[in-house]
């Protein structure tokens, strides 16, 4: 995949049902094309607290957030790049840090802190928030994406994903099996811009009727295991607490990054 490894822009998501990416497509048919990637998988792996502090502070909507994820692309085995990736948003504007590494390399990294190589600076980065949180594998997702570029501004960015699923077991990269499917039949558009959208871009959600949805992946993946009761959250013992933290979890699925 790409070597660029920092990004800063600002993202914005959409929830599309078939008539709408269908329309959508059409209309951006001669402004955008498919990137170099094409139709492809990403495959991440969430980690968080034991009390799942880091999407459980998102709801508050604070002026900074951040999480870490482990991400592949396509298959993975041993010897495939993997990315560890620090996403963080501040005041609106996302900003992503990653490194690359063999997967049997960052698996030794993450299990065990041990790593031979030259430490780079987001690598560093990195190694301060894991020592800071301490935080586990808590979820696998992963989703098949469609990747898009402007005709006159490859800055312009469009991501819309299906096929959204993921497991609290198992979690490994190489395995994709399992996996409960995250809103079927809906489409997660993503709109990533260093400034202004296209006048033409603007103008084709209105026709559309595409308006923006705050949505989090991991966040949606958390409250539908609450509200299943796969999973108690922190110090959950009384059926009261549960509750509240149930009806809580339901404004997660909208937390953000």
């Amino acid at each position: 995949m790409s070597a660029q490894n920092v990004f800063e822009r600002v993202e914005k998501k959409y929830r599309l049902n078939q008539k709408q990416y269908e329309l959508f497509m059409d209309a951006a048919a001669d402004k955008i094309h498919m990137d170099a990637y094409g139709r492809h998988t990403i495959r991440n792996i969430y980690y968080d607290t034991l009390d799942y502090d880091l999407i459980r502070r998102s709801i508050d909507k604070p002026r900074y957030k951040e999480k870490f994820r482990l991400r592949g692309y396509g298959e993975v085995r041993d010897d495939s790049m993997v990315f560890l990736e620090i996403k963080k948003k501040y005041q609106g504007v996302v900003y992503k840090r990653r490194t690359q590494l063999a997967m049997h390399q960052a698996r030794t990294y993450l299990e065990s802190g041990g790593f031979t190589g030259k430490k780079d600076q987001i690598l560093c980065e990195i190694e301060y928030f894991l020592r800071f949180y301490r935080p586990e594998p808590r979820v696998y997702l992963a989703y098949d994406r469609e990747a898009f570029v402007g005709n006159e501004d490859e800055t312009l960015r469009i991501t819309i994903d299906q096929n959204i699923r993921s497991r609290s077991h198992r979690l490994e990269l190489s395995y994709d099996g399992e996996c409960e499917i995250l809103n079927p039949g809906e489409y997660l558009m993503e709109i990533k811009v260093s400034g202004a959208y296209p006048v033409w871009l603007a103008d084709t959600l209105g026709k559309c009727e595409i308006y923006p949805a705050s949505f989090s992946k991991y966040g949606a993946v958390y409250a539908r295991m609450m509200c299943q009761g796969r999973e108690h959250v922190g110090a959950v013992n009384e059926d009261m607490e549960y509750v509240q933290a149930e009806q809580e979890a339901q404004r997660y699925a909208v937390a953000g990054i």
